[in-house]
């Protein structure tokens, strides 16, 4: 399959590449700078610019772009390239679909998004079909999801990966709080009453194939793993796996120092479910959160190595 990526430099877009590239697919990476090699092409999404020849001659694309959400401290200043670098890049890339004849379409926009969307759900299970919620993460996501609508209402297949914190090494939820766990100093955040939507990575690739293949699956698909836990639970068994304690308590006034206003995001509930995922059949080769973070740890240790 030919398959054009945006965000191929990320962590997620970088274990993406490796993944397909061993199935066979070709892979254009869409970069921002000149491009330096035979699988990269340039585009502007900050002023729309994408050739729409790239776009057509790609069977599927892929848009994983967009700053980190945790990445620096919020200020008004970030909080707007967070919003923008998630919604221009979509937008180009569904207005560059639309513009097409309809035999020149990809035939599928895989679209990132995020569980943002719910906001804070308490103990309260949601899947797709529950409304988006409130907070600034909750409006990034509707404009987010509605700048690739474009691509939909041309008739283009798209589904949004809403995705939750998938479990690795080199970043996501892990990359902060290995080291702080490896020292015995890792805890839970807050009360630790709040669900955590993780997913294991190798899940959360071979869910992105998956929906690649299956045509009847279009619109929201919840990208997390089928058992959520709170995060007092997920801090006792990450510091099983790592054989260290972790009986301590970040209490969420030390957040709110540390993060600012993102320690409100960060302490959010969010017990999200992939419904899609299921009814469509897709099996989790990493069903339980101790299994996921063991095949996480084992990475880490084999990179030490």
């Amino acid at each position: 399959m030919r398959i054009l990526l945006a965000g191929a430099s990320g962590f997620l877009g970088t274990r993406l590449v490796e993944r397909f590239r061993a199935e066979g697919h070709e892979l254009t990476k869409l970069v921002r700078r000149p491009a330096q090699a035979a699988d990269e092409a340039t585009w502007k999404p900050s002023s729309g610019q994408l050739d729409p020849a790239l776009v057509a001659g790609a069977d599927a694309v892929i848009n994983l772009a967009g700053v980190g959400v945790g990445d620096k401290r919020w200020n008004a200043r970030y909080k707007s390239l967070i919003r923008s670098s998630r919604v221009d890049t979509a937008g180009t890339i569904a207005r560059a679909i639309k513009t097409l004849p309809a035999a020149d379409r990809p035939r599928v926009l895989l679209q990132s998004s995020a569980v943002g969307w719910y906001g804070d759900t308490g103990d309260r299970p949601v899947t797709e079909e529950a409304p988006a919620g409130t907070g600034f993460l909750a409006d990034v996501c509707r404009v987010w999801e509605a700048a690739a609508r474009p691509a939909e209402d041309a008739g283009t297949r798209v589904v949004l990966l809403r995705t939750g914190l998938p479990l690795d090494e080199h970043g996501g939820l892990l990359k902060p709080q290995m080291l702080l766990f490896r020292l015995g100093i890792g805890g839970k955040l807050g009360g630790g009453k709040q669900w955590v939507p993780w997913i294991g990575l190798a899940d959360w690739l071979s869910a992105t194939g998956f929906l690649l293949d299956r045509d009847d699956v279009n619109g929201p698909v919840n990208m997390v793993g089928p058992d959520p836990v709170t995060n007092a639970t997920f801090t006792q068994v990450f510091g099983r796996v790592l054989n260290r304690p972790a009986v301590l308590q970040v209490p969420g006034i030390a957040l709110q120092v540390a993060l600012g206003e993102f320690a409100g995001e960060a302490l959010r509930s969010q017990r999200v479910l992939p419904g899609v995922l299921e009814r469509a059949g897709f099996r989790f080769s990493q069903p339980t959160l101790e299994e996921a973070l063991r095949a996480a740890v084992d990475q880490e240790s084999n990179a030490a190595a």
